[in-house]
């Protein structure tokens, strides 16, 4: 199961919200709380590489974590 962010698209203020939903379930057209119009925000993530037997471990950035710290991820 994958978190998505979704916000709604009328005039009134926005909302966000996440949901756990499996990749395989359409995306939602409205917020199953207020039935307002809402679509899926698109977000950076995490993408993940695969690495080859010849190609070196990935190896973390400067302070030891992922991103180089300062955001909490590590």
């Amino acid at each position: 199961m994958a978190t998505y962010v979704y916000e709604t698209t009328d005039a009134a203020p926005v909302h966000r919200f996440e949901i756990r939903q499996s990749m395989n379930d359409r995306p939602l057209d409205r917020d199953p709380e207020t039935g307002r119009p809402v679509r899926r925000v698109i977000s950076g993530g995490f993408g993940l590489m695969g690495v080859g037997k010849s190609d070196p471990a990935p190896q973390p950035a400067s302070g030891g974590h992922c991103c180089g710290g300062g955001c909490g991820c590590g």
